[in-house]
């Protein structure tokens, strides 16, 4: 089984040498592993700060966008790891997680941490079936 580098157009161009170390998807045999994704739009290079509803979105959009360059999809993520600031945000993260995942959601893990080298609340990382 060898490991494949996955190259998302807008993610992976947007990296630099003051970014940490990582690639936004790796393929290893028929999995998909997502690293982390911060509440950051790519396009504009900006964080998106604040309200934690609208963060939430925004990093599972990223993963949408990471896992369909990955030739996957939010219906086969079978694993998340959900790292908040602030376990307090617990039930308005749910609420908007749920829309993406419905009735049939991953295995998850919720784990608050005590801060980032940005301003953001919020970071998801998965592991999904790839197609």
């Amino acid at each position: 089984m060898e490991k494949q580098i996955i190259h998302v157009p807008g993610i992976s161009d947007v990296t630099g040498p003051n970014d940490p170390p990582l690639s936004a998807a790796v393929r290893a045999g028929d999995f998909i592993f997502v690293s982390g994704m911060p509440p950051k739009d790519y396009a504009a290079g900006t964080m998106i700060k604040g309200d934690i509803e609208a963060q939430t979105r925004k990093v599972l959009d990223n993963l949408k966008i990471v896992l369909e360059a990955s030739g996957s999809s939010m219906d086969k993520v079978v694993k998340t790891t959900v790292f908040c600031a602030n376990s307090a945000y617990f039930g308005q993260i749910n609420a908007i997680y749920r829309a993406y995942f419905g009735n049939a959601p991953p295995a998850r893990t919720f784990v608050t941490v005590g801060s980032w080298p940005a301003p953001f609340d919020i970071e998801i990382e998965c592991i999904a079936i790839a197609s």
